[in-house]
C-alpha cells in the first residue's frame, strides 16, 4: 500500500507502520529520481525521517548599472541563495568580469516551478544596490536574471577648521571605510 505524504515547508506527517518501504518523489523543480534514501526501513522508536532531493537548473545572475544585457557590468558584486525570510544557504557567488554569477543547484519547473529566493550582499564599493530578499522562477533549466546597481550618487565631503569658524583646511584625506 502507498502512502502519499504531503510535503508543506519541508516538513510532512503521517502514521505509517514498521516495515520496509521504496521511496519515490513528486517535487515540481527537482529531479525526482535523485530521491535519498531511495530505501527506506520504518522501525519502532524513530519518529523521524529525513530526505534529500536535487535540484538541476542553473540561475544566472547578472548585473550592471543599468540592468540590461548591454550595460555595464559590476564586478565583484556577491549574491546568496536564501529561503523567503532571508535564512542564508550555501556560500556566497561572486561576480566575474562580465557581471555574471551562477546559482547553480536550483529548482525549475515548466509549469509549477518553485519560488528561487537569493539576495544581494555586496556590490564593488561604487554602486548602490537592493540588498532586500529578491525572488523570480525558472521555467527552463538555465535562465539569466538581469539585476541593477546604480552608481552611487556625487557626494561633496567638507573638512573645516576645528578652531577656526568656517575655515576650509587647505589639503589632506579623509578615509571613510564601510
Amino acid at each position: 500500500m502507498a502512502k502519499i505524504i504531503e510535503i508543506v515547508n519541508g516538513v510532512g506527517t503521517d502514521t505509517l507502520i514498521n516495515d520496509s518501504y521504496t521511496v519515490t518523489s513528486n517535487v515540481p523543480g527537482y529531479d525526482n529520481t535523485s530521491i535519498n534514501p531511495a530505501t527506506l526501513d520504518i522501525v519502532e522508536g524513530t519518529n523521524t525521517y529525513s530526505f534529500t532531493i536535487s535540484a538541476t537548473g542553473t540561475l544566472t545572475l547578472h548585473v550592471t548599472e543599468d540592468g540590461t544585457t548591454s550595460g555595464t557590468p559590476i564586478v565583484g558584486a556577491t549574491f546568496i541563495r536564501t529561503d523567503s525570510t532571508g535564512t542564508e544557504y550555501g556560500t556566497e557567488i561572486t561576480m566575474d568580469q562580465s557581471g555574471n554569477a551562477e546559482l547553480e543547484n536550483v529548482p525549475y519547473d515548466g509549469e509549477n516551478a518553485p519560488t528561487v529566493y537569493f539576495k544581494q550582499l555586496t556590490s564593488d564599493g561604487n554602486h548602490d544596490f537592493d540588498a532586500s530578499v529578491q525572488s523570480t522562477t525558472l521555467t527552463t533549466s538555465t535562465e539569466t536574471l538581469e539585476i541593477t546597481n546604480t552608481p552611487g550618487a556625487l557626494r561633496t565631503i567638507q573638512l573645516m577648521d576645528a578652531n577656526y569658524e568656517n575655515l576650509p583646511v587647505e589639503s589632506g584625506s579623509i578615509t571613510l571605510t564601510n
